[in-house]
This record gives C-alpha cells, sequence and structure tokens, in this order.
C-alpha cells in the first residue's frame, strides 16, 4: 500500500502547527505569558510563550510538519516498493 505523500503532509503540518499553537495557548492560560525562550524557541526563531508567540510556532510547525510529512510518505513509499519487487515509481 502506498502512501499520498501530499497528504501525509499536509496532515502533518496542520497536526503538528496547531500541537505547538494549543500547547502555547495552554501554558498561557495556567501559567501566564512569560516571553522566555524555550528549548522550542531555540528551533523556531521567534517563538517564546507569548500570544504573538504562539502564531509564529504554528506557523513554523505548519513549515516543519509539511517538510517532515513530505519525508516520512516519499520515504516509506521507497521502502514498500522495494519490499514487494516493484519499482517505488509504479
Amino acid at each position: 500500500m502506498r502512501l499520498n505523500v501530499k497528504a501525509l503532509a499536509l496532515t502533518s503540518g496542520i497536526l503538528w502547527g496547531l500541537s505547538v499553537f494549543v500547547v502555547t495557548w495552554w501554558v498561557l492560560v495556567f501559567e501566564g505569558a512569560t516571553g522566555d525562550i524555550t528549548w522550542l524557541g531555540h528551533i523556531y526563531r521567534g517563538y517564546s510563550i507569548s500570544y504573538v508567540g504562539s502564531v509564529i510556532g504554528l506557523l513554523w510547525g505548519l513549515f516543519d510538519g509539511l517538510i517532515g510529512g513530505a519525508i516520512f510518505g516519499w520515504l516509506y513509499n521507497f521502502i514498500a516498493g522495494r519490499g514487494t519487487g516493484r519499482a517505488a515509481g509504479a
């Protein structure tokens, strides 16, 4: 079975972007805005525990998830195609 790489990439991007957004708002509601740079802020430029930072994290997460999902889907299709004796592009 082959995966639809575009659908997997889009789903991964939306899921990861919304996850970063929701977790940031969760922290904001229960602990308040700190503006401190977290470990995720070192990876995602401009991200912090703030309202603006949650939108920046959403955008970075969408981009990061798109790339990660596309690589995973392509790699899965490549390996699955080799295991069945069919060409990866078939």
